[in-house]
């Protein structure tokens, strides 16, 4: 059964709006945003960490933190691209170039 009630360490304020202090607060705030911003990778991964804590299989930090990256607009790493970075090895003689 899942607990909706449990409290954040420390409460989330969104740039507008109440304070976030519960998970049922949090999980209300997702549900008022517009469908494109729900889908939004940041607010997928905020839903999931809320669902995990509520249904106690996931740590409330994760929940705490993945609402305040998703309020901040972080956005998901992109891959590493071995093909950009810089060969700092020794350079070629002027004479071989």
């Amino acid at each position: 059964m899942a607990d909706w009630s449990r409290p954040f360490d420390e409460p989330i304020q969104p740039l507008k709006g109440k304070k976030l202090v519960t998970l049922k607060h949090a999980a209300a705030y997702i549900m008022v945003l517009p469908k494109s911003k729900q889908q939004a990778p940041e607010w997928h991964a905020a839903t999931e960490a809320l669902l995990m804590a509520a249904e106690d299989r996931g740590p409330l930090m994760h929940a705490h933190a993945g609402m305040l990256l998703a309020l901040h607009g972080a956005k998901p790493i992109p891959e590493y691209d071995s093909s950009k970075e810089k060969h700092w090895g020794r350079r070629k003689p002027k004479r071989d170039e």
